[in-house]
């Protein structure tokens, strides 16, 4: 069976974006491209909430400064679009999918042959997915930097959820990914 694996990134306050909305405090070097590619092999699909989806499908499509093989994965890979207020889904290779049809289709898609399907951002939905027992690793890498406020990561968890620590990765620039199972 695939994984889902959901990756979020954070400041060391524990806040996935600005007040403002911005993302703009990650530590990106040429390692964390490395790092990155290494993961996109791992990977043939992709899957975003509604504004995670907004944010990639505005930037991917032209972009033209980065790493090049980051750029070519992000707009050649199989991608689902989750959400009820959008009514198309227009990036190339994405599937739009209602959040009523999401546990069906991700459990459905787990059980198809193939890589492993990542989350990229999308807290409100790896919440959801954290609670309908769908995610099976939570990777989060931690940028060293400290917002002094912002979004929380997961404001949107309607409980606990134990989470098992299975490997960490520490980055010359000072981030650090961490990698957790749900117990």
């Amino acid at each position: 069976m695939r994984k889902l694996v959901s990756f979020t990134g954070i400041s060391l306050d524990g806040y996935y974006k600005r007040t403002t909305g911005e993302f703009d405090f990650p530590h990106v070097d040429q390692k964390f491209f490395n790092f990155s590619n290494r993961q996109d092999a791992y990977i043939d699909t992709l899957v975003f909430g509604r504004e995670t989806y907004e944010h990639m499908a505005a930037h991917w499509p032209n972009a033209t400064e980065g790493d090049p093989e980051v750029i070519e994965f992000m707009n050649s890979v199989p991608k689902i679009a989750v959400s009820s207020p959008l009514e198309r889904a227009d990036w190339n290779n994405t599937t739009l999918v209602r959040r009523d049809d999401l546990a069906a289709t991700l459990g459905e898609l787990k059980h198809r042959p193939g890589k492993e399907i990542a989350l990229f951002g999308s807290v409100q939905l790896t919440a959801s997915l954290l609670e309908l027992g769908l995610v099976d690793e939570l990777r989060v890498i931690v940028f060293p930097v400290l917002l002094g406020e912002g979004v929380s990561a997961f404001p949107t968890l309607g409980g606990q959820v134990q989470l098992e620590l299975l490997r960490t990765t520490t980055f010359r620039s000072g981030n650090v990914l961490l990698v957790y199972r749900p117990a």
